[in-house]
């Protein structure tokens, strides 16, 4: 049997129309035959850092209240949970949850914001790289879980949709323990497959609406692309999403894993598109992240896969004259090669994994990814 998607054009976040949509999402894909009156729907957004709704990179407040009123109409109630990067404090959380627009949309629809910040170490039995992790306690004790993902590109696995976000289940300053531990882009992959799979979101939906495109998940460039994906497999969402910019398992490494280990499908011929069809809906000139992808290494001769290695490596770079000096590049640097040096952030670029943690939390946007100019094929 195909997974279903269920896509539709949406060109703005006007409530009355997002609660149309989700309504027909929730319908198509008969949701509302699994919500129960007296259940508690935990609503996981990406709330990646404080920012505002058209900086696109947190998943819009007006979709998530337009999910959580279509949650209350079958009678549950709406927590929303979320860990972004950094210090995970009830401090850091209320702060995260005001700037993105979150307070405002809970007083307004009686929605739960989750502040009180306890995880517990699981194991994973079934994890094939990640077999024990710290997870955020709402995620999972949740009666029904929803994914509730942005569509965005990322420096170090390409692309970030219903799978990343799940990552967010991951407490703080421990998600940089796991770029430790999995400095590899393949096992890093794996550990994100690993995480998605252990929490299994009963409804995967992604907010691309406003994508962001380039130098993702926080620094690249709002784009209008004006879709919305829902899904009860995050696999199948993300297969769809990555083809709507133009994307696929041949390039993002993270979807062609999923498909080898039997998550999710193998291509769009095994996915069953609801509502709009995908084709006129592809934003085929959408930008990739910089960082790229170095996956045609591999195909050389042995002896030049060192040094082809070495130079094609993208590398972050701290543009010292806008750097304020605020350390969060440092804070979030899994492998503490991030310094200040009389007020500006210094990278040892020999310490240095490339998750790219650094651009991604940086508030200022100026850590760039640069490569050698002739591997930005």
């Amino acid at each position: 049997m195909r997974e279903q998607v269920w896509l539709h054009k949406c060109k703005g976040y006007k409530l009355d129309d997002l609660c149309q949509l989700v309504d027909q999402a929730f319908t198509a894909l008969h949701v509302y035959d699994s919500l129960k009156p007296g259940m508690t729907a935990v609503l996981k957004p990406n709330l990646l850092m404080a920012s505002k709704p058209e900086e696109a990179i947190a998943t819009h407040p007006l979709f998530t209240a337009a999910v959580g009123i279509c949650v209350q109409k079958a009678g549950a109630g709406v927590l929303i949970a979320e860990s972004p990067g950094g210090p995970y404090t009830p401090v850091m959380m209320r702060q995260i949850f005001r700037a993105c627009g979150y307070q405002d949309i809970a007083k307004e629809y009686n929605f739960t914001l989750y502040t009180e910040c306890k995880a517990r170490e699981l194991s994973i039995p079934n994890g094939l790289r990640c077999r024990q992790a710290s997870i955020v306690e709402p995620f999972i004790d949740a009666d029904y879980l929803i994914d509730l993902a942005k569509l965005k590109t990322h420096g170090m696995v390409g692309y970030s949709g219903a799978v990343k976000n799940m990552f967010g289940a991951v407490p703080g300053l421990k998600k940089p323990e796991l770029h430790c531990r999995f400095p590899d882009k393949e096992d890093f992959s794996h550990m994100l497959l690993d995480l998605c799979d252990y929490l299994k979101p009963d409804l995967s939906l992604i907010d691309g609406i406003w994508a962001m495109e380039g130098d993702g998940p926080s620094g690249g460039d709002r784009r209008e692309l004006g879709v919305l994906l829902a899904s009860r497999s995050p696999f199948a969402a993300d297969l769809c999403g990555a083809a709507l910019i133009g994307s696929g398992p041949e390039k993002i490494r993270m979807l062609d894993l999923a498909a080898k280990r039997g998550l999710g499908p193998v291509s769009l011929d095994e996915v069953e598109i609801i509502g709009d069809p995908i084709e006129g809906l592809i934003a085929a000139d959408f930008v990739p992240a910089k960082a790229g992808s170095t996956d045609f290494i591999d195909k050389l001769p042995p002896f030049l896969r060192p040094a082809a290695k070495k130079l094609a490596t993208p590398k972050p770079k701290i543009n010292k004259k806008l750097c304020v000096g605020c350390g969060k590049c440092a804070e979030s640097c899994p492998q503490k090669a991030i310094r200040l040096a009389e007020g500006k952030a210094v990278i040892d670029l020999k310490n240095c994994i490339r998750c790219f943690c650094c651009q991604e939390m940086c508030p200022k946007h100026i850590v760039e990814v640069k490569r050698l100019q002739l591997f930005n094929l």
